[in-house]
């Protein structure tokens, strides 16, 4: 199997960077695309639920715990320190395309940064700082921060038009 298409996400929060990636997944995988994603949790998050019984080989001391049934697996990993997104990707054996939300300034991989008019206008641009941002999707096409990004070669695109950003990510695989 040949190398995933990786395209990641990022944006501020409430930008709307997970309602796009999923409808964009959605459609991807309507495509026939095998689709993976990674998504990049700022706060402390637990899957497991005390008194289930992956919960207690973690308690006594368990460092990865797998659990499986008839369709679906997952691997829960205790880590002393934050892994790269490089080491996450690894872990996708199954996908063609890989969504990668959040992780902002981490790995080498095309990203789309998604503003919306209103909410991100207080948070910097991140494209005008990360080289590996190809796009900007915004609600606000004809805007200063839309003309900024065409006049530096990024692509523009609808935030409202996932299809257009599900078009763009497989027009970058061909």
């Amino acid at each position: 199997m040949s190398e995933p298409r990786t395209v990641g996400f990022i944006g501020h929060s409430g930008s709307g960077k997970t309602t796009l990636a999923t409808e964009v997944t959605a459609l991807l995988t309507k495509k026939g695309r095998r689709v993976a994603a990674v998504k990049n949790a700022h706060c402390g998050f637990e899957l497991d639920k005390p008194g289930k019984d992956t919960y207690r080989y973690k308690e006594k001391g368990a460092r990865e715990v797998i659990v499986r049934t008839d369709d679906r697996w997952a691997l829960m990993v205790e880590s002393e320190t934050k892994p790269e997104i490089d080491h996450l990707l690894t872990y996708f054996s199954q996908a063609d395309c890989i969504i990668v939300e959040g992780f902002k300034n981490e790995g080498n991989f095309p990203k789309i940064e998604v503003r919306r008019a209103g909410v991100s206008d207080n948070f910097p641009l991140l494209f005008l700082t990360n080289a590996d941002v190809v796009a900007l999707a915004t609600d606000d096409l004809t805007g200063d921060v839309a003309q900024e990004a065409q006049a530096r070669g990024l692509t523009l695109l609808d935030i409202n038009d996932p299809q257009a950003v599900a078009t763009f990510i497989d027009d970058k695989d061909s």
